[in-house]
């Protein structure tokens, strides 16, 4: 029986209703993968997202008096017995682990218990210098990891570590998702002898199969195959800023560039392999198991591990990054790890630091419908309110944004977003952060800590304000991007984190 969805009448239909036919093949589709997910799950059909493109007619919604059908909020200081979190100890035993389990189960799945360990290997090293004045040690390092029941599913993790060479102790680290885990920051390159052996040594190879090439090399004796690069300066961004890795360099920081779809593919084809695969032998996945973020949450916690052994890094001041997509991965990592000890956290969006509850942009039903392998299967169930079994929604779920962010307390978190006219569109909804942010601070609160929520406006403030704290909030006046606000974030990060102090 051949499945398909078809959008009509609002929904996205499942049209077989019973026992699907979807075939056991080694990959699936996005769509079988859902379509398997749904029949698990009982569910005919699945309300379709809005439009993105604000002058669509079916545009999300962007008008702030009605962004809020369900303005309470799961409460983080309320235990499921109805009992309140008055101290940190409640907290830590009780509350922490309640909502983690809610957002295993429901949101971004579980991570399987006997994933086969990560085979470390540095592929390359080199001694490079950034912006004249700044020594550095850059390494290639892929990890390995293969199915023992069929070595060749497998995955390499690639990624780029880059550490001060000059530093007096171990420094601090931020892991960087995202691309760039091949690229090397300055390449060294030979000195002028050698430039000058290469030239002689291709030259001379070239007149051995071409002797009359000699007449040739003698007529243009300036000729060269290879030649020093030349002077070039630091460049610098239209706010005057070096990139975020010199930046980081420049202060002390080493930092890593990882791909985490190195790891996991970034579709929903890509769910029967990468490590997801890997975990489930090849097999579909159930409606509790994880999905992206999760995987690319737990490859970041995997690199920290392998960075802890490093003695160059200091191994309780390893941070985490993203933009976007993989600023969903940086907050969940910084959930489910508690041993990252700072997250910068950009542009999140639903799934990431935005409350799902709230109806303005991107919404459930967005994620339900495009990229529903980011979350574990479960979360399929809040996009069929009057629809289809089990007929919930946004407001059905047990934890929203706001838990989240509590999750990382009391460690550090820099929440970064732009404005939408400059590019971080409404779509990102930066207020519904800021309304999960200031609920969330009620539990840095409790734990002695300050920032949103804690000190300063009820309200989302200006472009530019910065909210200082341990739950840090800033809004720079670019786009989809947070690297304006690193020149923010590192100085905040060596506050709250005491580096350079005895």
């Amino acid at each position: 029986m051949r499945t398909i969805f078809r959008r009509g009448a609002g929904v996205f239909a499942l049209l077989s209703g019973a026992a699907l036919a979807v075939p056991a093949t080694a990959q699936w589709t996005a769509e079988q993968d859902r379509t398997d997910m749904m029949r698990q799950l009982g569910i005919t059909a699945l309300i379709p997202g809005p439009s993105g493109d604000e002058k669509a007619p079916n545009h999300a919604n962007v008008d702030e008096a009605k962004a809020n059908p369900y303005p309470v909020l799961p409460d983080p200081l309320t235990l499921k017995n109805g009992g309140k979190v008055a101290d940190a100890r409640i907290w830590f035993d009780k509350r922490r682990s309640e909502i983690l389990e809610d957002y295993t189960r429901e949101v971004y799945g579980r991570v399987p218990a006997n994933l086969p360990p990560v085979q470390w290997k540095v592929i390359a090293a080199d001694h490079e210098m950034v912006d004249f004045f700044n020594p550095i040690i850059a390494r290639r390092v892929v990890g390995h990891v293969e199915d023992p029941a069929d070595p060749s599913r497998s995955i390499d993790i690639r990624m780029m570590e880059v550490l001060p060479a000059n530093a007096k102790g171990p420094v601090p680290v931020l892991i960087m998702f995202g691309f760039g885990a091949s690229a090397w920051p300055e390449p060294s390159q030979p000195t002028p002898p050698e430039y000058d052996r290469i030239n002689a040594a291709m030259k001379a190879m070239l007149i051995k199969q071409d002797p009359s090439l000699a007449a040739v090399f003698d007529a243009h004796q300036a000729f060269a195959f290879a030649t020093p690069p030349g002077f070039h300066l630091p460049q610098h961004d239209a706010n005057g800023d070096l990139s975020p890795a010199e930046q980081l360099i420049a202060a002390g920081w080493g930092y890593v560039a990882l791909d985490p779809t190195s790891a996991q593919p970034d579709n929903g084809e890509g769910l029967r392999s990468g490590i997801i695969g890997i975990g489930n032998h090849g097999a579909p996945r159930k409606p509790e198991d994880w999905g992206a973020l999760r995987a690319w949450a737990w490859t970041a916690s995997q690199v920290r591990e392998w960075l802890s052994t490093d003695k160059a890094v200091d191994a309780g001041k390893i941070g985490i990054e993203g933009v976007s997509r993989y600023g969903k991965a940086a907050l969940v990592t910084m959930a489910f790890d508690p041993k990252f000890a700072v997250g910068l956290i950009g542009s999140s969006g639903k799934g990431g630091g935005t409350l799902l509850r709230r109806n303005f942009g991107e919404n459930v039903a967005n994620l339900g419908t495009g990229e529903s392998y980011w979350f574990a299967g479960n979360f399929l169930k809040y996009n069929t309110k009057g629809v289809s079994k089990p007929n919930m929604d946004a407001n059905d779920l047990a934890v929203d944004s706001n838990e989240l962010f509590a999750l990382a307390a009391p460690r550090p978190l820099f929440i970064s977003h732009g404005v939408p006219e400059a590019g971080d569109a409404h779509w990102i909804d930066q207020n519904g952060a800021w309304k999960a942010a200031y609920d969330a601070g009620r539990v840095y609160k409790l734990l002695g800590k300050t920032g949103v929520g804690v000190a300063g406006p009820a309200e989302m403030p200006p472009p530019t304000t910065m909210i200082d704290g341990a739950l840090a909030w800033r809004q720079h006046t670019g786009g989809h991007t947070d690297v304006p606000n690193f020149r923010y974030f590192i100085p905040w990060a060596n506050k709250e984190l005491g580096v350079g102090k005895p």
